[in-house]
């Protein structure tokens, strides 16, 4: 009697296990992007070790994937839209939008940047300053666009629930 459950059990894991394989085969072999460090270069001279903003204390910190605050000034970066995480629309949004902002404070944290005003606006209507963060010459926010986190500024907000 012994015997026949034992085999019982064993088809029933090898068919949760076939199940599990059936259902997740696509995320297998698919890590997604790799992630980029990117060297910082001769110009870029702003440096501080973020935080993800939380409370009312706003020093050097990650709002989102799209906003920070810097030396007491909050910074828009201005090349990308990125999924919002204080008032997501669905669920995915602020999957996304979580995902951006843990990746922004990633990249500000692997070392020295630059902040580059925009040629034709200083502030947004929100009187955040416009600026793209670069650190050796490549754009911070392209590489969350390279990475399905944001996308490039169009001149108006995206919706990530669509």
């Amino acid at each position: 009697m012994r015997k026949p459950m034992l085999l019982l059990f064993v088809a029933v894991l090898a068919g949760l296990g076939l199940i599990a394989a059936a259902t997740h085969w696509r995320r297998w072999g698919d890590a997604g992007p790799v992630p980029v460090r990117l060297a910082a270069g001769t110009d870029d001279r702003e440096s501080a070790r973020f935080t993800l903003c939380g409370g009312r204390w706003r020093a050097d910190c990650v709002v989102d994937g799209d906003t920070i605050h810097y030396r007491g000034e909050k910074i828009r970066v201005a090349d990308i839209n990125a999924p919002e995480v204080s008032e997501p629309k669905c669920d995915h949004e602020l999957d996304l939008g979580e995902k951006a902002s843990d990746r922004l404070l990633e990249l500000l944290n692997q070392g020295r940047f630059s902040l580059r005003p925009l040629p034709d606006r200083d502030e947004d209507v929100y009187g955040r300053k416009l600026r793209t963060i670069t650190r050796g010459g490549r754009s911070l926010g392209e590489v969350l666009v390279a990475e399905g986190l944001a996308e490039r500024w169009r001149g108006y907000r995206r919706d990530w629930c669509s």
